[in-house]
């Protein structure tokens, strides 16, 4: 039986183990672009023997319009290609594989952080609700304007196009961010989406542009190359339950299985948060009967210890496990994982700061 340490082949990847770093935001990429700070960070935690068997990169916006947060890195010019290119040749060096997971914030932005100042763009015209964090700090997000029916084919090319420029970078493969209530889960969710055009309404409606996206980028960079993050049931970002999730989501899979995709990656409960939201009136979600649809290589993400991990791929209900958080603070967590070792605690103060403290210089075991 596979545990957390066994290879594996994802679509057209091989992978030395099955320890995946999960995307993580920090806010280090001055005018968006990807720099040797970066570099060193993802470095640290490529090498298979002591940290991931793959990363996944922080969420990077595939269009200016994409951006919701302070110096997040972009995807879509030749400097940040560049940048990345770096990043990429640093991790291969290091044995390591690596993906970039492509984004487009939606309604999560503020007119401060869109190309003249503009409204940010969503599905819907309704504000969030939530914060974002600009030059000023923490800020209310802005009201977004609700893109247009004829807009819809150029946000798909952003999409491809970020893809086609990930490829280009160096990356093994890209995924897709369709969670956590950015662009993506905008369009999926009824709770947020009020179009009445043929991105609204009904399910296969909602579900339209991530099954557009997805059969762009697989088409453009191969499928095997290609994942998804999806977060059924996650409250975050402003985006309450859609009324039927089984539905939305068994739909879904029917559709995103024939594209024949490497992986899907899927946050079980509330993003960094409860894995049970029963408390919150929500009924527990089967996450294996989407998998029952999907050939490819199912993720999972959420709180998991090793233990948990291990018992997880063992009973085959996952073939990864992707960790967030103590990869932070341990580079080296995959070798912490294996001897048993204490972690490094993290500090939150560091997390967004812009610099290398809290971010390059949490130490490793010795030897």
């Amino acid at each position: 039986m596979p545990t957390l340490f066994d290879p594996i082949r994802i679509g057209s990847i091989d992978l030395a183990n099955r320890l995946v770093m999960a995307p993580l935001t920090r806010s280090r990429a001055k005018g968006t672009v990807p720099n040797d700070l970066m570099r060193l960070y993802y470095e640290q935690r490529a090498n298979p023997a002591t940290g991931a068997g793959l990363i996944i990169t922080e969420a990077s916006q595939i269009s200016p319009e994409g951006q919701g947060y302070l110096d997040t890195p972009g995807i879509y010019s030749e400097e940040q290609v560049q940048g990345w290119k770096r990043i990429t040749d640093a991790v291969h060096a290091q044995g390591g594989k690596i993906v970039i997971q492509l984004w487009h914030v939606g309604r999560i932005s503020h007119t401060s952080l869109q190309p003249n100042g503009q409204a940010p763009v969503s599905s819907t015209s309704t504000p969030s609700g939530s914060k974002t964090y600009n030059a000023e700090g923490f800020v209310d997000c802005s009201t977004p304007r609700a893109l247009r029916t004829d807009e819809m084919p150029r946000v798909v090319e952003d999409y491809r196009r970020a893809a086609a420029n990930a490829i280009r970078a160096g990356f093994d493969g890209v995924e897709v961010h369709g969670a956590n209530g950015y662009l993506i889960d905008q369009f999926l969710r009824d709770s947020i989406n009020d179009r009445t055009d043929a991105y609204g309404g009904s399910i296969e409606n909602r579900a339209r542009l991530l099954v557009e996206v997805m059969t762009a980028v697989a088409k453009e960079i191969g499928s095997g190359r290609t994942g998804v993050r999806l977060s059924p049931i996650t409250p975050v970002n402003g985006a309450a339950q859609d009324s039927n999730a089984a539905a939305l989501f068994d739909h879904i899979m029917r559709q995103l299985a024939p594209l024949n995709l490497a992986f899907i990656h899927v946050i079980e409960g509330q993003t960094g948060g409860a894995r049970d939201l029963t408390d919150k009136g929500v009924a527990p979600f089967d996450y294996q009967a989407l998998r029952a649809h999907f050939k490819g290589a199912w993720m999972v993400n959420n709180g998991y210890h090793l233990q948990m991990a291990n018992d997880t791929l063992a009973s085959g209900q996952a073939d990864l496990v992707a960790i967030g958080r103590p990869f932070i603070a341990n580079p080296d967590l995959g070798r912490r994982l294996r001897e048993g070792a204490s972690l490094n605690e993290l500090v939150r103060e560091t997390l967004y700061s812009g610099g290398p403290e809290g971010y390059t210089d949490y130490p490793a075991l010795p030897g």
